[in-house]
């Protein structure tokens, strides 16, 4: 959890308590275990992966100025959606785990030297 000295860098319980309600109104917390939630979001990755799939990098670079930029949003917010939902059936405090990695990254890859 973020100190005063530290602010949030995510606040996701908006959205959280969106996907709650929206799942509850569904019936759909039974089907909502770690592992369906798992399988669910590999499957969107890969259907955002299949987008780019043929692509060369100039091509990638430049899709969000193409006819597939609607779809690339809509599997990013897929994607996202499910992570999302994944932390909040494991009880991972998001803001709390991004702002430890990013720490931990730091210690693992320090910033060039100057120069």
């Amino acid at each position: 959890m973020a100190t005063p000295s530290e602010p949030r860098l995510l606040d996701s319980r908006p959205l959280e308590v969106r996907l709650a309600e929206f799942a509850r109104e569904r019936d759909w917390d039974r089907f909502h275990t770690p592992r369906n939630i798992i399988l669910a979001l590999t499957g969107e990755v890969g259907e955002l992966a299949e987008i780019f799939q043929w692509l060369d990098d100039r091509q990638a670079e430049a899709i969000m100025q193409t006819a597939k930029a609607e779809h690339v949003r809509q599997e990013v917010a897929d994607v996202l959606l499910y992570l999302v939902r994944l932390a909040m059936v494991l009880g991972i405090d998001l803001d709390a785990a991004v702002g430890e990695k990013i720490k931990l990254n730091a210690l693992k890859y320090p910033p060039l030297p100057p120069g």
